[in-house]
């Protein structure tokens, strides 16, 4: 006879849901300040110059001047920032999901190798070379990339 009086079986199952629930989240902690930091740079550095007189946004919004030629790469990873580095951050931070960390770390990282690309293709072509916004950018991905890497790695 395997009688529960107790309803221990039931209570083993709501600690073992408790533990499922609790394996799938990450605390930041303080790299929680360090993230939103980053993101609020990343943010100031859309409104800076990119390409010649052009900020951020009329990068990515396409209003650029043509004689600037601009080209695909800034565009590139002006999207890609504020997907992976604002989107995916801030969704990260709020849902505080493990898998969403390593999204925001691998595309964070992603995004810093487009930056580099981008600012390497101003400085060879012939029109006005990398604004301060776009150098700006790409450091602000880098730490928030190397924040979700630390973060998303220190999960046992």
């Amino acid at each position: 006879m395997t009688s529960d009086p107790d309803g221990l079986a039931g209570l083993r199952a709501e600690i073992d849901a408790v533990e499922r629930a609790t394996l799938r989240r990450v605390e930041p902690g303080g790299r929680a300040v360090a993230i939103s930091a980053a993101i609020m740079v990343l943010l100031l550095a859309v409104t800076l110059p990119w390409v010649g007189d052009a900020s951020g946004w009329d990068v990515l919004s396409g209003i650029a001047n043509p004689a600037d030629r601009v080209g695909l790469l800034p565009r590139m990873f002006g999207g890609v920032a504020l997907v992976a580095g604002i989107g995916l951050s801030v969704l990260a931070l709020v849902t505080r999901r493990w898998g969403l960390a390593w999204a925001s770390a691998l595309g964070c990282a992603y995004c810093v190798l487009d930056g580099v690309w981008a600012i390497w293709s101003r400085q060879t072509s012939h029109g006005s070379g990398p604004g301060i916004g776009l150098v700006l950018a790409v450091l602000a991905m880098a730490v928030l990339a190397v924040q979700w890497l630390k973060l998303a790695l220190s999960r046992s």
